[in-house]
């Protein structure tokens, strides 16, 4: 049977069950006042209410995660065939509470129903990958194998296609002090140890319109408190952004909540820290990071956010200095937007036609060069590092011996309201 006559029967049996339910309640009333004999009717009745409320309930829950199989190989596209489930939706406050009924605020809202669509299913890619990302990654595995299990199951779900729709940067797997930009390049075996920390962060775009979002995992129940306060500090930084909020404003609510943390490790109790020089961004067409930085400390910063932006707001914890710096070799790059030097060594150059033609903008790692068929490539890509026509992002570290956290959402800052598109049932 098709996705869409499969589609066609859910919806037939879900009416035949909604009429059901609503007889059986109204038999239910009536036979408040019947004789006992009928009181079992009025029994069935209630049972069937309760059928209808657990009937809604999945419903609302509508991430097609009841059509995906174990191995992520059904495209969000199949499972939703006319629209995507809505983020989270959340008002304005004070003097923008009335945009949610204002009419010319919704009659701008209509004019990006199409990006709204691309977002949309971009996080609903994001949040079936994830969630089976998180029953499956577990002490032992492989981060090569973590790493191709996302961006694969991302390419099915997402029906990669150049440009079109596809991975929104390269799978950051970052381990304990690490606390982003760590994927594994080829010849990496770097295995999940019981006692690590791991940062998971992907994305994925449609139509240049990404989504990123990263969250946490342990298995031992002492960074919990990390972990909490991590998450807790970027739910803060979500409900303190809104239109003409300073970006300052946010920081200062984000390290407020996670200070007021701590966590006792091997006897001693330590201060969570917000890593003061990471932070969350802006995000434009193709572009991961597009100009505007949302702190998670407060630092000055008056820029305001405005309408119609969307932003990744993310934040990291750490046990450690609260500082990171680069560390390791790099695997992470992305074209310069702005370079225009034409390289004179052949090698670069055709690495930079490859570059071009696969990635545009959006960050790459060398694995997908590899995927790609490229081989000996490193002179031509340390020729265009150098030269600031690609940028290298190195893994960021604290002190060794620390513990670092990461989560993240993408939010939107639409005329009427803010979504979290990003948001699901796990974080």
């Amino acid at each position: 049977m098709s996705t869409a006559e499969q589609a066609a029967g859910a919806t037939e049996k879900l009416e035949s069950l909604t009429i059901a339910n609503n007889e059986a309640i109204e038999v239910g009333k009536d036979s408040d006042n019947e004789e006992s004999g009928n009181e079992a009717e009025a029994g069935a009745g209630k049972k069937k209410k309760k059928n209808k409320k657990r009937n809604k309930k999945k419903k609302k829950a509508g991430l097609g995660a009841a059509g995906q199989t174990d191995t992520l190989s059904v495209p969000v596209s199949q499972l939703f065939p006319n629209s995507y489930p809505e983020g989270e939706i959340c008002e304005y406050a004070d003097d923008n509470r009335k945009r949610t009924t204002d009419e010319e605020m919704r009659a701008k809202d209509r004019l990006n129903e199409k990006q709204i669509f691309d977002l949309r299913r971009a996080a609903e890619v994001h949040r079936q990958v994830r969630r089976h990302a998180q029953s499956v990654i577990r002490p032992g595995m492989d981060l090569t194998t973590i790493a191709d299990m996302i961006e694969n199951g991302t390419r099915t779900l997402v029906e990669a296609n150049g440009f079109e729709s596809g991975i929104g940067f390269p799978t950051g797997l970052s381990i304990n002090h690490c606390a982003a930009h760590y994927t594994p390049n080829a010849g990496d075996h770097v295995v999940i140890q019981n006692d690590d920390v791991l940062k998971v962060d992907f994305g994925v775009h449609v139509n240049g319109h990404i989504i990123d979002s990263a969250f946490t995992m342990s298995w031992n129940d002492r960074y919990a408190p990390l972990l909490d306060a991590v998450k807790d500090a970027t739910n803060t930084g979500i409900r303190e952004a809104g239109i003409d909020v300073r970006l300052c404003d946010v920081g200062a609510a984000i390290q407020e909540v996670m200070e007021s943390y701590e966590i006792e490790l091997d006897g001693k109790t330590i201060p969570i820290k917000p890593i003061r020089n990471l932070c969350g961004h802006n995000i434009g067409p193709y572009k991961i990071h597009s100009g505007k930085s949302v702190p998670i400390v407060a630092n000055g910063d008056q820029t305001r956010m405005e309408e119609g932006e969307l932003f990744a707001i993310e934040t990291f914890g750490s046990t450690g200095n609260g500082y990171v710096h680069e560390e390791g070799v790099c695997s992470h790059y992305a074209k310069n937007d702005g370079a225009f030097t034409n390289p004179r060594i052949p090698s670069a150059k055709k690495l930079l036609q490859t570059i071009t033609k696969n990635f545009g903008t959006l960050p790459f790692c060398r694995r997908y060069i590899d995927r790609l068929g490229e081989s000996h490539y490193y002179l031509g890509l340390k020729t265009l590092v150098d030269s600031d026509i690609v940028m290298a992002y190195p893994p960021l570290c604290d002190t060794k011996g620390s513990y670092t956290a990461q989560f993240e959402h993408t939010l939107i800052l639409r005329p009427t309201v803010k979504e979290v598109l990003s948001r699901g049932d796990d974080y």
